[in-house]
Order: structure tokens, then sequence, then C-alpha cells
């Protein structure tokens, strides 16, 4: 199988945005709504917008099942209260569901957390459940910024984290740690706040020693994880003089990277630099970058052909496409086991 596990819900039908829009509108004024009962999005409209884009490309690339996510941009953790994002994340994540239960070979979800800046991220936990025990997700999305860009949480290495992580080892899932929308204009939000994230979060746990507290603990860092292979000696450096242990054996048993890596040459430096153990099929389609490269004439996001293109063998690329991914993700592979898969 060929196993996309970073895929988010861009496509959604334009009630859902609209929805989105009132909640905003009317945080000063919740009662003016809307209420989530005001919502109507038809299991026809749910079909079409997954049949005519990311199905259809799933096809066309070759792409057998996709871990299907709330849009990232979306959650926009900093709008609002914590209910603000609990009556959002709840919406999100059961469209998501509703994915998977009409298409149940190619979409499997993975949860939005109904985060908010300085709320107590137990406060997750309910929804967290309920994704896990009745949608059946298999991993959640983690945002290490709540702020959207300013910063304010604890590093992921902080015990303030310690109640998603406990649940996550309870069940058994991985977290992608990703953020969402920046309101900090310093930082455009697709092309420098989720890199810097994904750099950050990889150094927050290099400078821990978090996993000695959660030694089953997994998380994906997406993007190709921004700039940590570019730059895989400065951290083995850092690493070095931290005293700590090699980086193999101080954070590639929990820590796992994704091939969401727009251009040839850097899937060739991620492959090379990152053991193929650590290395997770995902291309984000319908996602930050849409465009075709004229270089290629393909869609940059195509990220399967830079696979088939890499200097791998047939079974580095089964690692790439779906060993890594059923060991990942435990509660995948239990889904595609009962499908017979």
């Amino acid at each position: 199988m060929i196993i996309d596990i970073h895929g988010h819900y861009t496509t959604a039908p334009k009630a859902l945005e609209d929805w989105r829009k009132r909640q905003v509108d009317n945080l000063a004024t919740p009662a003016l709504g809307p209420r989530v009962s005001e919502l109507k999005i038809s299991d026809d409209e749910l079909i079409d917008s997954i049949e005519s884009n990311q199905l259809r490309l799933m096809k066309e690339r070759g792409a057998d099942l996709t871990i299907f996510s709330p849009r990232a941009s979306f959650m926009a953790h900093h709008i609002g209260d914590f209910q603000t994002s609990a009556t959002w994340a709840a919406i999100c994540n059961e469209l998501c569901h509703r994915v998977a239960q009409l298409f149940p070979d190619n979409f499997i979800g993975a949860a939005m957390l109904p985060q908010s800046p300085g709320v107590d991220p137990a406060s997750c936990i309910p929804e967290l459940e309920k994704c896990v025990k009745d949608y059946g997700f298999v991993g959640i999305n983690l945002n290490p910024d709540p702020s959207g860009g300013h910063w304010t949480s604890p590093p992921l290495s902080d015990r303030h984290w310690y109640p998603i992580y406990e649940k996550m080892v309870e069940y058994d899932i991985p977290a992608m740690v990703h953020v969402s929308t920046s309101c900090n204009c310093a930082f455009h939000t697709t092309g420098a706040h989720y890199l810097n994230a994904d750099t950050t979060a990889f150094m927050q746990c290099l400078t821990s020693d978090l996993f000695r507290d959660f030694p089953t603990l997994k998380f994906v860092i997406p993007h190709g994880g921004g700039a940590v292979p570019y730059h895989w000696g400065r951290f083995r450096g850092l690493a070095q003089e931290l005293k700590k242990p090699l980086l193999k054996d101080h954070l590639l048993n929990n820590i796992f990277f994704d091939t969401c890596v727009y251009h040839q040459p850097g899937i060739d430096l991620l492959t090379r630099v990152i053991p193929v153990e650590n290395v997770l099929f995902a291309s984000e389609m319908i996602g930050a970058v849409r465009g075709i490269d004229p270089e290629t004439g393909h869609y940059y996001d195509d990220t399967k052909r830079y696979i088939e293109a890499a200097s791998l063998t047939a079974d580095e690329r089964h690692l790439i496409y779906e060993g890594n991914a059923r060991r990942v993700y435990p509660r995948l592979d239990a889904a595609l086991k009962a499908q017979g898969k």
C-alpha cells in the first residue's frame, strides 16, 4: 500500500467556512450564534468535495489511503476561548469522521485538539478520547503554539503537556506536531511559521530528556522536519555539547519525519541524512503549495514522484510508503488488518 500520513480536509464545503465566520464574528456576542445545529452539510456534498479533489488526485498519483485531519490553518487556536475551540474542533473532527465512513478504504481520521492559549492541555482529553474511541481515529495533531505565532506556551518538554502525552501512550497514538495560522505578521503561515515550528519542536526535544519519561511517545514532524535534515550536523554538534546521547539513540526512536518536501533535491537530502526507518510518505496535497513546478511540469505536492526517483531500494520504498506508517500508527495497522490488508 501507499499510505499518505499527512492529509487535511482543505476542500470542505463552503458552509463550514461560512459557519466559522459567523462564530468568529460573534465572539463577543455568543448568544447570536451560530448554533452547531445550524451547520448543514449533506453526505452528497461531502462525497462531491472528496471525489473531485483528494480522491481524484490519490487515484491519479497512486496513493491508497490518507490519514485525514481538519484543515491545519483553520484550527486557529488563538481565536476566542476554550469553548470556541472545543465547538470548532468537534465540528471539524466529525466531518473528517464522516468522510472516513463514506470512504473507508481511502481515508482514516486524525484529530484536531481544542487547544486554547493559556488553557491546561488536559482540557483537550475528552475530544481526544471521543475521536479515538468513537471515531476510530489513529492519531492527533498537536499545536505547540496555540497563540498563533507568539510562542507563549511552554516547550514540548515541559510537564504542561504531560496530560496529552499520557493519553497518547495509553492509546498508542502518535502526534503530528503541526501549528496553525500565524497571526504574527513577522511569520508567514506556511512559508515560515510551519517550518519554524517543525525545527523548534525538534530542538525542544533535543535539549530535554522527554523520552526518558515517555519512552514510547511518538512525534511526527511534518514538512520534512523543517530545517532539521538540512542542518543535521548542527543538531548533532549541539547534542554533543549538551552531553546528550547520539541523536539516533536520543531522539530517533520517537521522532519521525514526513515527505512533504516539494522538490527532488530536498527528498534526496532527507532520505540520505535521516534513516529511512524514520521517514513516512506524505504529500499534504491540496494544501500549502498547490501549483505546478515549471521546471518539471508536475505538481509540487506530487511527492510520490520524488520517492520513485530517489536512490532507494525496493525495501526502503516499502518502508516509506507503508511499513513505517503501520509501525508508527499502530491503530492504523490494526484497522488495516481488520480489513484484511
